[in-house]
């Protein structure tokens, strides 16, 4: 099933039935309970919606603009200009080795990460920002919420089509917020932090095909001057924070005790990070799962721009300390923090559904 926002079914019936929203709700709920709660209010929309006869999808296959894109929709065409190319990455699992690469395009309507695995990578080694990519038969996958278009062996990928123009493209680059004006909704915002508590890596097996894999999660607080955040990196993120080969960092679960000089060497350094606010409902907190780590901060640079907005830090509440039973509570949540790794994951759907179970998600490498 496409997976189409609750708000969306919502406005799409009020706008075709001329119900009000209250009516619409109402027979969400009754729906709801009539199925026992066995039932997604998503799922139930969707009921309502063919029972009043209004169409939710105009077009589930064909040409799109980005901002249509819905989780679920296979054989699309659609068209951007790159805004970010990421570094390819090579991937070994129980059962197969392989690779993956991505980008971000834009057009006048939104942003989209494009994903492509194995022999599909090659199309983007030598992929510039600013270049015109036109895509067949992509499909869209959901990642923790952020939608995605996948390409398979039936995909193509064309640079710079002739024919194919796009203009007045919407930016992807995340958006730099302090510490304290972080809210739960923001999804693609980025932070400068000095380091100023790190803990050591948990791992845990993910299961991957018929086997399983070992993946890991490094929590670490960082201070901004007006606040202070845990932030949580996974897999390939941890490697970039600590600067190691997954190799190195898996030699910490044999010997733990070595990690100690990992710490005192990244306290007080300056971080950069690029990822999306979650709200920890255990601890009632915000946390900020990083999808991108830089450790090559120049400070000058980071010292003058939080001297441009001294304001902004003068306004702020006194340098808070991670206090001590806080610390605990950390420590204690590592299994809540696996729970969020599994939600991060998506397993990369290939056409046949056997691939789909082989393929790690590219958040996970």
């Amino acid at each position: 099933m496409i997976n189409m926002p609750f708000e969306d079914i919502l406005k799409k019936i009020e706008e075709t039935s001329n119900l009000s929203t209250e009516v619409i709700n109402d027979k969400i709920k009754k729906k709801m309970d009539q199925l026992s709660g066995l039932i997604s209010k998503e799922g139930a929309a969707h009921i309502i919606a063919n029972e009043l006869g209004v169409k939710l999808f105009d077009s589930v296959t064909g040409k799109i603009k980005i901002n249509k894109a819905l989780s679920g929709m296979r054989n699309i065409e659609t068209v951007g200009k790159v805004q970010q190319v990421f570094d390819i990455r090579e991937f070994t699992t129980a059962n197969r080795q392989g690779k993956v690469g991505s980008f971000v395009m834009a057009d006048d309507t939104g942003s989209i990460r494009i994903v492509l695995w194995n022999d599909q990578v090659s199309n983007i080694e030598n992929l510039n920002a600013d270049d015109v990519v036109k895509i067949t038969n992509g499909y869209v996958r959901d990642n923790n919420g952020r939608k995605e278009i996948h390409l398979n062996d039936k995909s193509t990928f064309a640079i710079n089509p002739s024919g194919e123009k796009v203009d007045n493209v919407i930016s992807n680059a995340p958006k730099r917020k302090t510490i304290k004006n972080l809210v739960e909704t923001d999804d693609n915002v980025e932070i400068v932090g000095t380091v100023v508590q790190l803990f050591d890596p948990r791992f845990f097996e993910r299961k991957q095909g018929e086997g399983s894999v070992t993946s890991y999660v490094i929590n670490t607080f960082v201070d901004d001057g007006t606040d202070n955040l845990r932030v949580v990196c996974f897999g390939n993120q941890v490697q970039k924070l600590l600067t190691k080969t997954h190799d190195e960092v898996m030699a910490y679960k044999d010997a733990p005790e070595t990690f100690e000089e990992m710490k005192t060497e990244l306290m007080g350094n300056i971080i950069k990070f690029k990822g999306r606010v979650t709200k920890n409902e255990m601890f009632d907190r915000l946390e900020f799962i990083a999808n991108m780590v830089f450790t090559d901060i120049n400070p000058d640079e980071e010292i003058k721009r939080l001297t441009e907005n001294a304001e902004e830090v003068k306004e702020a509440p006194v340098e808070k300390q991670v206090a001590a039973e806080e610390k605990e509570d950390i420590i204690n949540e590592a299994p809540a923090v696996i729970i969020e790794e599994k939600k991060e994951t998506v397993v990369e759907p290939a056409v046949e559904e056997e691939q789909e179970k082989k393929i790690p998600s590219i958040d996970e490498i």
